[in-house]
């Protein structure tokens, strides 16, 4: 599919929300339209699927399926191969042609219906390998929902809507060599995000940070065993990580409900079957679900500065993942504990790089304590990037990011890098935004661990002792930049002229003031 072709997908789903704009608000809608979006997925892929496995039989289109036999065995391979199954009549474009019927003859009233289908793509999965994936995926769908319109008339002709107009979309499926579903809707999760506000950053990380991240935590590598994420929001950065290499396994934490829901559905919608991804719902703090498990690669972009109960549960000073440091993060500011929870889960041939916020570089008390041990006692810090502000949906906080190693091939120096400066992103409308060589030159920076004048610095870990272990990456890349000397000469010449450009205007008012018989203001 051309770039053009993507474009136009990406176009064609936005403007759902287009349509619906004015009847539901944009927090609710979202749900709906991404969700739809899913079924109409799961439902193209049934049926694809399913026709290669009538291809031997009488009847090739399993639209057109009744063997009860044969639908058996379908079944039975779906929930092998798929994870899932839908009957026929359960798929996507059937129940939208019902709830558009213009006949008397058919009601097109499928709100009961629609229900009971997405019910049973959960409930087909239930003793099967597959069924965590899909347990309770369409909860945020309340068909009944009086948001959808205040009669029962009203919610079940703005749904009829959402899928005529989606089912005229073709989405390509059977393009097996192509990404460009997934990749629509990252773009629509992408948009949604930027006009959520503060919530924004709940589930979405701006597609450039996601690209530096992936790119930093697979350096030197083709194929990775695992990656994780143990605040994966919907899902996208680790995502954005398989497009740089071959990964195996996606592992990831997500605390609020909806995203944890989003996330799933976005893993399946990229095409990455049920049994290489383990997405749990948790909060990751109080009760990790993958202790156990050592990651190649780590991303994350964390809540900043979240609150976290350090101060009301003991265990946490006994918990493996924080006890070696001595102290714990500020109950106010997580930010470390997230920093020490994925260190404890990264491989040793492992990489980490997180988004946090600037304090982390350089607050002191507890986390100035916690720093020191990870740079003097650890030496897991590999590198300071500090990004531009007003980069984030939600905040304009100048934020950084992290990356650490357990096992440093370049252990006696940290690289720092300032990308906040004015040369180093654009501003697209109310935001800033990095730009592809933007991207390039931070990862590069980190790759050739280079040292280039006011923009990154290659600091000895004697250097890094020397100013406290405080991070700050000021301390570190100097980009001050001298003013031109001022000419006093061109200056008091610049007055003098003033001056008399004054004299010569008072002079004239004084002339307006008489002929028009009024005193003068001076």
């Amino acid at each position: 599919m051309s770039e053009d072709q993507k474009r136009q997908l990406e176009s064609q789903l936005w403007g759902i929300a287009n349509l619906l704009r004015g009847k539901i608000s944009a927090d609710d809608y979202r749900d709906y339209i991404l969700g739809f979006i899913f079924y109409k997925y799961l439902s193209e892929k049934q049926h694809l699927y399913a026709n290669t496995l009538l291809e031997t039989e009488a009847v090739k289109d399993y639209k057109q399926l009744k063997d009860p036999n044969l639908l058996e065995a379908i079944k039975e391979e779906s929930l092998e191969t798929l994870g899932y199954f839908l009957y026929p009549h359960e798929l996507f474009d059937a129940i939208a042609a019902r709830g558009n019927a213009d006949t008397e003859a058919e009601s097109n009233y499928i709100l009961e219906d629609l229900k009971a289908i997405l019910n049973h793509i959960e409930q087909s999965t239930m003793g099967t390998a597959s069924e965590e994936d899909f347990n309770a995926l369409f909860e945020d769908l309340d068909l009944n929902s009086t948001k959808l319109g205040r009669t029962v008339a009203a919610r079940n002709s703005i749904i009829a809507q959402i899928l005529n107009y989606l089912n005229k979309i073709d989405f390509k499926l059977e393009d097996i060599e192509s990404d460009v579903l997934g990749d629509a809707y990252e773009y629509l999760i992408g948009k949604f995000a930027a006009g959520a506000g503060k919530t924004a950053g709940e589930f979405y990380t701006p597609q450039q940070v996601s690209k530096i991240l992936a790119k930093l935590v697979t350096t030197g590598k083709t194929r990775i065993r695992s990656v994780y994420d143990p605040t994966c929001g919907s899902g996208s950065l680790l995502l954005r990580v398989a497009k740089e290499v071959e990964v195996s396994e996606f592992f990831g934490q997500e605390l609020n409900r909806t995203t944890y829901n989003l996330a799933r559905m976005n893993m399946i919608l990229h095409d990455v079957h049920y049994r290489n991804f383990d997405i749990r719902q948790e909060d990751t703090l109080e009760h990790p679900q993958h202790s156990e498990e050592r990651f190649e690669a780590i991303v994350a972009n964390p809540p900043f500065s979240a609150h976290w109960k350090s101060n009301t549960n003991p265990l946490f000073e006994t918990d493996e993942r924080f006890a070696r440091y001595g102290r714990l993060a500020p109950k106010t500011k997580a930010d470390f504990a997230f920093l020490q929870h994925m260190l404890f889960q990264l491989s040793d041939n492992g990489i980490m790089a997180s988004v946090f916020p600037h304090g982390v570089l350089f607050r002191g008390a507890a986390e100035g304590a916690i720093r020191e041990y990870l740079i003097k006692e650890m030496n897991a810090i590999d590198a300071v990037i500090g990004l531009p502000a007003n980069i984030f949906y939600g905040t304009s906080i100048p934020t950084c990011i992290l990356v650490l190693k357990k096992c440093r091939e370049q252990d006696d120096n940290v690289v720092f890098i300032d990308a906040s400066g004015d040369d180093h992103f654009i501003k697209v409308g109310n935001q800033n935004e990095l730009r592809d060589e933007d991207v390039e030159l931070i990862v590069n920076t980190y790759r050739n661990r280079e040292t280039i004048e006011k923009y990154s610095y290659v600091a000895t870990l004697a250097e890094i002792a020397e100013n406290d272990y405080n991070l700050n990456i000021p301390r570190y890349v100097d980009t001050f930049e001298e003013e031109e000397p001022v000419d006093l000469e061109a200056v008091a010449e610049d007055l003098r002229n003033l001056d008399s450009e004054l004299k010569s205007n008072e002079v004239s008012l004084i002339g307006f003031c008489k002929q028009l018989g009024i005193s003068t203001p001076f």
